[in-house]
């Protein structure tokens, strides 16, 4: 995993300058950072770096690339998702968009469904279909509550409205409807029932042949996981390591949370309050009454934790820094104190991997 920028990369239209990295797998590495157009001005963008990535899957990253680069040129001015700023050798710049994922904005608004519609609609009649939009992840939620799209990797541009186009689209709502049904499911109309219970043939065969094909390949050959999980481990072991860290004289607070790693599956994620206290040391507390078996992979030590205003741990920002969407702390951070505390957290993470 990469944890150092690459520094900048410049075209005629202007530079990007990395901040810092947000998350690397095997296809790319993402940067946080600023564009700085030839006329002075500047604005947040993300920078996808694939040029770097090992040899046998370049070819790969490269064609996800170019598709991401042509949904998103076509998608200018549809307010759906990031736009296109910049793009070269091995590299393309988008802007950076504010949002939670559906996952943990978990929206019950009818409205917000109403306006992820239209949203669809939109890159529907310009001919885009996404194709990933089953991950939660892919879907957020902006400032004003308004959806928003991202992740266009596996996006498609098509020309004319053909039967496979038409098949995509389906596919993309009966995704959103599914999201709808977790999260709002009295405001589905009797339509959007029914065509939950109607898979197409395509999706049929996906889910008994492609599906079984592809996690082989990204489990098996590339050791990629699609959700971050925890299973288990986070419902049983969790609470326990709290508490048993919790134990500790230099312990002030404690939070588990679950994070995918590398290889196959996910593990636990430990961050701990405390002033003076050494990693090591507090895993070896927690081993001593667990087992070593039962120690979270990761443990990072803080001076503070970020709270909300009434004091409780902000939940959801460690979680976040967990899965490493560290581009969505600031979206959730209500004070200063708390701005700061997850500032620190952040910059000493030990996630540096997203497989979300």
């Amino acid at each position: 995993m990469r944890d150092k920028t690459l520094g900048p990369s410049a075209t005629a239209r202007g530079r990007f300058e990395p901040e810092m990295v947000l998350k690397s797998d095997t296809f790319s590495t993402i940067e946080r950072g600023t564009f700085i157009s030839v006329d002075g001005g500047r604005r947040p963008a993300v920078r996808r770096l694939f040029g770097e990535v090992a040899w046998w899957v370049k070819p790969i990253a490269n064609h996800f690339a170019r598709r991401e680069a042509k949904a998103l040129a076509a998608a200018t001015g549809l307010n759906a998702g990031p736009e296109l700023v910049d793009q070269g050798p091995g590299f393309l710049v988008r802007s950076w968009i504010d949002g939670l994922p559906l996952h943990l904005a978990k929206p019950t608004d009818p409205a917000w469904f109403r306006n992820a519609r239209r949203v669809l609609h939109a890159i529907h009649r310009t001919g885009i279909a996404h194709n990933d939009l089953a991950k939660e992840q892919n879907w957020l939620v902006g400032p004003n509550g308004e959806a928003i799209l991202t992740d266009f990797q596996l996006a498609a541009v098509f020309s004319r409205r053909s039967k496979l186009f038409r098949l995509l689209a389906h596919e993309d709502l009966r995704h959103l409807l599914k999201h709808k049904r977790r999260y709002c499911p009295d405001a589905l109309t009797s339509a959007e029932r029914r065509m939950l219970k109607r898979k197409s043939l395509p999706a049929r065969l996906w889910l008994k042949t492609g599906k079984k094909v592809y996690n082989a390949f990204t489990r098996g050959i590339l050791r990629y996981e699609d959700r971050e999980g925890g299973g288990k481990r986070l419902a049983i072991d969790a609470p326990k390591i709290v508490a048993r860290l919790k134990q500790h004289p230099q312990v002030g607070d404690a939070f588990v949370a679950a994070f995918p790693f590398p290889r196959r599956g996910s593990g636990l994620y430990a961050f701990v309050e405390a002033s003076g206290l050494q990693p090591d040391e507090a895993r070896r507390f927690i081993a001593d009454e667990l087992g070593a078996e039962h120690a979270p992979e990761l443990l990072q030590v803080c001076e503070q934790l970020p709270r909300h205003r009434d004091g409780s741990l902000h939940e959801e920002v460690l979680r976040l820094v967990a899965l490493n969407q560290i581009d969505l702390v600031a979206t959730l951070a209500e004070t200063e104190a708390a701005r700061a505390a997850a500032a620190n957290v952040v910059a000493s993470r030990l996630n540096l991997a997203d497989r979300t």
